[in-house]
């Protein structure tokens, strides 16, 4: 059992040694910071540890922040420090500084501490609660915990220090000071702080509306009975799978059920995230699942509604693979503009700090009109918005229409997203840093033919300017798809524009990626690859070709998601052995125009694509989770698309 070490003896009439050992810890005792430093020395070394003043008045919650949550090396509030192994050798260090002190500064009796270790349980999410605290504090240098975390500040440690919004987390120096963090305690009730901090701050209005006001009692619900998120959130995975296999029935009652179980699917899908925040249970394993099984659920129903159009004599495979193409394309023009764009408060133009656009500065005169900010959000068409339009219709309409209303509505909401960034993004004198370009390159995904091109081409490629290597990227994207679309089939001409593709592509990675439209170039070479292969499998007209093709493209994007979602934990891009395998973009573009160039009836084009898609899912999957599932695998702390 986790340990807590208390320097003195407890305060009468304190909760704290109950509240301590609520959250896990076994609670022990020692004189000051020599005694504490040894007796953290000697917990074991996967344990977290923490300080605590006995002292310390403040609500449970404000506790659990502090000590439990596991995305922190170290954290501090009031009176509590904690510190993870990594950040234990730095507490070791300050402790040693601490006690080494013969004549510290004092303004009262000697202070009575204590020290904790405990085991942090883990998973995904979100930032800690938001508004300023409220503390009540003794006087500065007077508590251990407090000096020791500022001892590990000006060591180069960060703290980081929760920010508890009406919670009160205080070190009283006196009685009378006491009894008043006692009222300030009894004044707020730490349970209704601790689920409104469950609901992400920022979500869509369906979400925040029409789920959360009770998600979060479920959320609750399922703490309460020992439940974790990664259960929760493959809870979500399987009701959206039945909902998928109502659809496909193709009935009337299989639609109403399949849509009434995709919105109980995503009301579980808003709780895995609210129980992580209310328990505090954060993780490597729960970020990737809860990350990946968002498009596995909405890509598993787009088969299911073509399954039960077909079943009507409805062929809308075609609408389904086009759905599942632009709403992967939409992401991807938002994580490659994100990660150009996440360090570039640091980035400057001339010498001179970056400063906002007018775009920006209009985006802000908007914010402040209250129902401008709910349309905006919603014309985005995000997650809960598109489940909650999908089930309705799927409800009320037939699947063509839930195709239809998809690609119209993400259609739109793809510009008007695009449109504004590249107004940022035009208009804002900045440099891209090196990790950004990086980043940018590792989306790319090239593979052994555009690294080829890129080595012959990369004298040339750095007189590239402006605009030029997205115009370049984007000429050789449209000859790939032109080609697909207009090109003879069962020739071998068909291959010409998959060949352009493959030297633009190559052209345009040749250099470094800092260009202010750079950021356009892997969503380019997504809906290109994308592109190339609906088009294909729809001219050859023949039976399951669209089908392979959609197990193709959804194989291929899950290896896209994942790079993603590593560079987002900070990890890099996949290894590049594994990307060389795969062909990259260019290379697997290149085969399926080959593919279809030499297919024939004995050599059919949908068997081909189904091998190819097998083959691409077998071996992402492998590495994919080889990697997540290994313990030096990085934590992500947030759930990607806003819900």
């Amino acid at each position: 059992m986790p340990t807590a070490i208390l320097a003195g003896p407890p305060v009468p009439g304190s909760s704290l040694e109950g509240d301590l050992r609520a959250l896990g810890f076994d609670v022990r005792t020692a004189p000051g910071a020599p005694e504490a430093r040894e007796l953290i020395a000697s917990a074991p070394a996967a344990d977290r540890v923490a300080l605590v003043d006995p002292r310390f008045v403040g609500h449970l919650h404000a506790l659990r922040l502090a000590l439990t949550d596991p995305r922190f090396p170290a954290a501090a509030v009031p009176g509590a420090l904690t510190a993870q192994p990594e950040a234990r050798p730095a507490l070791l260090r300050a402790l040693s500084a601490l006690a080494a002190d013969a004549t510290p500064a004092r303004t009262g009796a000697a202070e009575p501490h204590a020290a904790a270790t405990a085991g942090a349980p883990a998973r995904h999410d979100t930032e800690p609660p938001a508004p300023a605290p409220r503390f009540t504090t003794a006087p500065a240098g007077q508590d251990l915990a407090d000096r020791a975390a500022r001892a590990l500040d000006a060591d180069g440690t960060a703290v980081t220090r929760p920010e508890l919004g009406s919670l009160v987390a205080a070190v009283p120096a006196d009685a009378p000071a006491r009894e008043q963090a006692a009222a300030e305690v009894a004044a707020v009730d730490d349970e209704a702080v601790r689920l409104r901090s469950a609901v992400k701050a920022r979500d869509g209005f369906f979400t925040t509306f029409c789920v959360s006001p009770y998600s979060r009692y479920l959320a609750r619900w399922c703490a309460r009975r020992g439940l974790t998120p990664n259960q929760v959130t493959t809870a979500s995975l399987v009701t959206a799978l039945i909902a998928a296999a109502c659809a496909a029935t193709g009935t009337r009652g299989g639609y109403v059920a399949a849509g009434a179980l995709l919105i109980f699917s995503f009301v579980l899908d808003c709780t895995d995230g609210q129980l992580a925040r209310y328990s505090l249970q954060y993780s490597t394993m729960g970020a990737w699942l809860d990350a990946t099984f968002d498009r596995a659920k909405e890509y598993a129903y787009y088969a299911g509604l073509a399954l039960g159009a077909a079943r009507g004599g409805d062929d809308v495979w075609a609408l389904a693979l086009a759905a599942m193409v632009l709403q992967s394309c939409r992401h991807f023009v938002d994580f490659s503009f994100n990660e150009a764009n996440a360090d570039s408060a640091t980035a400057a133009a001339d010498g001179k700090a970056v400063v906002g656009t007018p775009t920006s500065a209009l985006s802000s005169r908007l914010d402040s009109v209250g129902w401008t900010v709910w349309t905006r959000r919603m014309i985005v068409l995000p997650i809960g918005e598109r489940w909650a339009m999908i089930a309705v219709l799927t409800a009320l309409t037939t699947p063509r229409t839930v195709f239809y209303a998809l690609l119209v509505g993400c259609a739109f909401a793809a510009c008007y997203t695009t449109a504004g960034r590249v107004l940022r993004s035009v208009t804002r004198r900045s440099v891209r840093t090196d990790r950004a370009a990086r980043a940018l390159a590792d989306l790319a995904d090239s593979g052994p033919l555009a690294e080829t091109v890129a080595r012959a081409a990369r004298r040339p490629a750095r007189a590239l300017r402006g605009p030029l290597p997205f115009l370049i990227a984007l000429a050789g994207g449209a000859a790939a798809v032109a080609m697909a679309a207009f090109g003879p089939l069962d020739s071998p001409v068909l291959v010409l524009g998959a060949l352009v593709y493959v030297l633009t592509s190559g052209f345009v990675v040749a250099r470094r990626m800092g260009g202010a439209l750079d950021w356009l170039i892997p969503p380019v070479f997504r809906a290109a690859e994308y592109s190339t292969v609906l088009i294909l499998a729809h001219r050859v007209d023949l039976p399951g070709a669209l089908p392979a093709a959609f197990g193709l493209v959804a194989a291929v994007a899950y290896h896209h998601y994942d790079t993603v979602y590593r560079i987002r934990g900070g990890a890099g891009a996949p290894p590049r052995g594994l990307v060389r395998l795969l062909g990259g973009h260019e290379g697997r573009t290149l085969l399926v125009a080959l593919l279809a160039a030499l297919s024939t009836r004995a050599f059919d084009l949908p068997s081909a694509l189904t091998v190819l898609a097998c083959a691409v899912a077998v071996i992402a999957l492998t590495e994919s989770i080889r990697f997540w599932v290994s313990s030096g695998a990085p934590a992500v702390h947030d759930e990607g698309e806003t819900a």
